[in-house]
């Protein structure tokens, strides 16, 4: 069996990774899926979440917010709506992305859109751990 599999991730506006990876963990919508070559074929649904993935020993990670994930036993390819390198997160936007939430989320105001302010709390939570190295793994 090989040690590795073709690795693409992809925005509407580009693709951010095509590798080969050894391993690579996936924030799906019902929790964190990893997958190693060989993997069985399945179809996900991301959520928003660090992806982490092995190339050549080194652990990369990127911030990605919803889309799709396709495995296949010697590839994955991962249709993401936002993905985002530690280098490319702007963290004060993202902390004051997270302010914001906050704020809508004890406001006190019953026509806060909870799920909405919960979802943008998540994903400034997220791009901020990636950002700074903190990540799920």
């Amino acid at each position: 069996m090989p040690d590795t599999f073709q690795l693409e991730i992809v925005t509407p506006e580009k693709k951010v990774v095509d590798t080969a990876a050894a391993e690579v963990q996936i924030p799906g919508k019902n929790g964190y899926l990893g997958v190693l070559p060989g993997h069985a074929p399945l179809i996900t649904e991301l959520a928003v979440g660090e992806i982490t993935y092995r190339d050549g020993g080194e652990e990369q990670r990127l911030a990605v917010a919803w889309g799709f994930a396709e495995v296949l036993p010697d590839k994955v390819t991962i249709l993401a709506e936002t993905a985002e390198r530690p280098s490319e997160i702007d963290v004060e936007r993202a902390r004051k992305a997270k302010q914001r939430a906050e704020q809508r989320l004890t406001s006190g105001d019953t026509n806060v859109d909870v799920e909405r302010s919960l979802n943008a709390l998540h994903k400034a939570e997220t791009r901020l751990e990636v950002a700074e190295g903190k990540g799920h793994s």
